[in-house]
């Protein structure tokens, strides 16, 4: 059964980029330390398409394994920009469902794996979860991340908290509605980074 899966990496304050992000500067200035644990370890891990060649911690390589084996990517516009729209392959040929409330435009990816949502954020999961068969869907994005969990469609989030306190920047969780209780299922320590794997409650 496929579950609906948030990977973000995020500071302790609480944001998932610095000041000043934008489709030419994805993770802020000086918002690089907050994706350091995927470069700065000695383990080499490449999918071959979309995504770069990583090289990250022992500790860390479960974790990546787990992203590079969803079997479907659900995310914001905004996101799949800041991207590049990963050259419209974001790893081995999955399926992109990209949530947005407009269509798309002669300057967006276009691609055979892209799918451009306007229907909203249920049918575009609904979509993800069916092309991703038995496996997971890696949702993208903290806008369709929060209307995930507002919608009840995102059963997991893996928060990837790097030690540090950026102080501004683009927040993950804005105001949700409502409280969302959380089962912390897994803790990874890992240099530069502790992964922390939580169950959606419903």
């Amino acid at each position: 059964m496929s579950n609906s899966v948030l990977y973000m990496s995020m500071s302790l304050d609480g944001f998932i980029t610095s000041p000043d992000d934008g489709p030419d500067n994805g993770l802020g200035t000086g918002g690089e330390r907050l994706h350091a644990w995927l470069f700065d370890g000695d383990n080499e891990v490449s999918d071959g398409a979309g995504l770069p060649v990583f090289r990250t911690a022992a500790a860390s390589l479960p974790v990546l394994e787990e992203i590079l084996a969803t079997g479907a990517v659900l995310t914001g516009r905004r996101t799949f920009k800041a991207g590049g729209g990963w050259g419209g392959d974001h790893h081995d040929g999955v399926h992109i469902e990209v949530f947005t409330r407009s269509e798309p435009g002669a300057d967006d990816v276009q691609g055979p794996h892209v799918h451009y949502a306007t229907d909203g954020i249920e049918a575009a999961m609904a979509r993800a979860k069916a092309a991703a068969g038995d496996r997971d869907v890696l949702v993208h994005g903290a806008t369709t991340a929060q209307l995930a969990l507002q919608a009840g469609v995102l059963d997991e989030l893996q928060i990837h908290q790097v030690p540090v306190l950026l102080g501004a920047g683009r927040p993950l969780f804005g105001a949700l509605g409502s409280p969302r209780p959380l089962d912390l299922v897994r803790v990874i320590d890992a240099p530069g980074v502790t992964h922390l794997r939580y169950r959606v409650g419903r």
